[in-house]
């Protein structure tokens, strides 16, 4: 039977695969996992990119992100002690919001998740490049490092396969091959910073006109556009495998607190080492040309060309160690964001929002087919940018996109099921949840028009999967016309964003193409006539669907002229520069939080899920943000 208010599968068709795998990982273990999957190539790289925009303000850029990643992880302190599941970051928007809503956070999360192994091993072969040029791996392409073709894009595809075998072999395997490549990538780091830090140039942390030369604006979109916020949004890993957890009452809260605090210290060590350790000869940039940084020879391995340039046997010996970490640091990543990806499209399909063979295991307890499809389609992220630089940008923006409805979830939660048992109750959620609402929004924001732009093209791209798969499937809206509508928008979206010259475009290089306010317009329409066909076809339970994901909708189509005219838009002259734009920013995101909250419902999909959960045994308990609970 189906619920015509939620329209969720059958309550057996829920029985997925993270039943079968419940209570294996070990709070260690789950702290490891999401250490393991921040601490990647995001050391190896971000601490350049950073300095290229902020200066030497990026060690504060560091600071920031981790002050704003825990307010945003607040919500999902209590969501994840809650109703632990497999791929919980995707399954709370179909619980609180609905099909609609849930399709557009799990596509760009499954976007977010494919696209990390594949930005890891371009991390390796970037920096295995650097080490031995004759290998032919990388190329300097726009003033930006790349993977070469095809040799590199080759040699990253073949880390690909070793990040599948992993992963298929089994969760007692995997975690364990993580225990262990997780304790190296700790250890390899603070190694990196203790050695530079005995070489520190004082100097350089007043090059180029004071520490914060840069401006405040740039020190905050240093944290989008460069990796840091890449670096951070690790700390979901607690959540997607949060079917799994030993202990998740008391596991949730502990693992997600220290997967923050952990890389905020080591990070912000890590960036202070780097900018004293910077060569400018070396380099072969002028003192105080922060931004030339990116365009050196130094950005295809930042730290193993800051010790290679002390000059000293030691060194250059500890160069080689980092050589070894430059390979196992992102392909520990790696292989545990091919991990999350299958959990993310298992989830998905638990929502009858992807094929059923992606809820089947293997002999092993693992989603094994699912696996390789993400492995197959991870893959084509080499194709347009096989460039860490180009990719990092617009993953971090993903990722934080699929956090947005945590503080909505917990709010509407609190309406719509009041009597739930909260092991974690998160105390003065009333300041909080939007707190959390209005500190993602401005994550997204401070990537960059140019990075939204890539954003909303292919989160909005899913829209038509939604109608001609789930919508059809569930009986809302018939296949004669869902199909039709569904090409014509596809047809009109491809269309747009190619003729127009926004999508993919250079950050910086002149525009030739459509004016935005045609753009805008056009990508606009599109995409409000699609969902106003949809609405007119579909039947009364798939309209409250729709109507329940108008706020994200509108949020996103909103964000996109505050950013053109914004100061992290295209050109010089800006006509809501920084500081305003942030609190315009701000307080859409405090309307919209309101609208998202007000549209939650208690879906059917919550009660099948309640009637398959044992009830906790640990009680609730009031919490500060900063308190632990027992």
């Amino acid at each position: 039977m189906r619920d015509e208010r939620a329209g969720a599968p059958v309550a057996d068709e829920q029985a997925d695969g993270a039943r079968h795998m419940r209570r294996v990982v070990t709070l260690g273990q789950l702290i490891l996992l999401s250490i393991g999957g921040q601490i990647g190539s995001a050391w190896l790289f971000a601490v350049l990119s950073a300095v290229g925009i902020a200066g030497p303000a990026a060690i504060v850029s560091w600071l920031i992100a981790g002050a704003v990643f825990m307010v945003i992880a607040l919500a999902w302190i209590e969501l994840g002690a809650m109703l632990p599941m497999t791929g919980t970051v995707v399954r709370y928007p179909y619980l609180t919001h609905g099909a609609f809503t849930g399709w557009i956070v799990g596509w760009a999360a499954w976007l977010f998740a494919l696209s990390i192994p594949a930005v890891e091993a371009v991390a390796v072969m970037t920096y295995l490049g650097s080490r031995f040029p004759k290998w032919d791996l990388v190329e300097q392409a726009s003033g930006t490092t790349m993977l070469t073709w095809p040799t590199g894009i080759v040699a990253a595809i073949g880390l690909m396969v070793l990040f599948y075998v992993v992963n298929i072999v089994g969760i007692r395997t995997f975690s364990r091959a993580t225990n262990w490549v997780t304790v190296w990538k700790i250890v390899i780091p603070v190694a990196t910073f203790l050695l530079l830090f005995t070489v520190l140039r004082g100097d350089n942390f007043g090059a180029g006109g004071g520490f914060l030369s840069m401006g405040g604006a740039s020190t905050v979109h240093a944290i989008s556009a460069t990796g840091i916020a890449f670096a951070f949004v690790g700390f979901r890993q607690v959540l997607d495998f949060g079917g799994e957890m030993k202990n998740p009452q008391r596991d949730a809260k502990i693992a997600i607190i220290v997967a923050i605090a952990v890389p905020t210290v080591l990070y912000t060590l890590l960036q202070i080492a780097f900018i004293g350790a910077i060569d400018w000869q070396d380099a072969g940039v002028r003192p105080g040309d922060w931004a030339g940084l990116n365009n050196s020879v130094w950005a295809s391995g930042p730290f193993f060309h800051a010790l290679d340039a002390v000059g000293t046997a030691g060194f250059a010996a500890f160069g080689t160690v980092l050589l070894i970490d430059a390979v196992l640091s992102p392909a520990g990543a790696g292989w545990i964001y091919l991990g999350n990806a299958a959990r993310v499209s298992q989830a998905l399909a638990i929502h009858g929002a992807a094929p059923s063979v992606f809820r089947r295991l293997s002999a092993r307890g693992v989603p094994a087919a699912t696996t390789f499809v993400c492995f197959a389609v991870g893959c084509l992220f080499f194709i347009p940018a096989p460039s860490w630089y180009q990719l990092v940008s617009f993953i971090s923006a993903a990722g934080v996109l699929t956090f947005l409805v945590g503080s909505v979830s917990l709010s509407s939660l609190r309406r719509t099921a009041p009597d739930l048992p909260r092991p974690f109750r998160l105390r003065g959620a009333a300041l909080w949840s939007p707190a959390s609402f209005v500190a993602s929004v401005l994550v997204i924001y401070w990537s960059g028009f140019t990075t939204l732009v890539t954003l909303l093209v292919t989160v909005f791209a899913g829209l038509p999967v939604f109608a001609v798969h789930t919508a059809v499937q569930r009986g809302w809206i018939a296949s004669k016309t869902a199909v039709p509508l569904s090409v014509a928008f596809l047809g009109a979206w491809i269309y747009v964003n190619t003729a127009s010259g926004w999508f993919l475009s250079s950050h910086g290089a002149p525009h030739t193409g459509w004016s935005f306010a045609r753009y805008g317009s056009a990508l606009t329409g599109c995409v409000l006539l699609y969902l106003a066909a949809l609405w007119a076809a579909a039947d009364r339970t798939m309209r409250r669907h729709v109507q329940c994901s108008l706020w994200l909708i509108a949020l996103l189509l909103l964000l996109l002229p505050l950013s053109y005219f914004g100061e992290y838009g295209p050109g010089t002259h800006h006509a809501l520069p920084f500081p305003a734009d942030h609190v315009v920013v701000a307080a859409l995101s405090l309307l919209v939080h309101r609208w998202a909250v007000a549209s939650g419902f208690r879906t059917d999909d919550l009660d099948q899920v309640l009637s398959e959960t044992p009830a906790p045994h640990t009680a609730p308990a009031e919490a500060t943000p900063t308190s632990s609970t027992s």
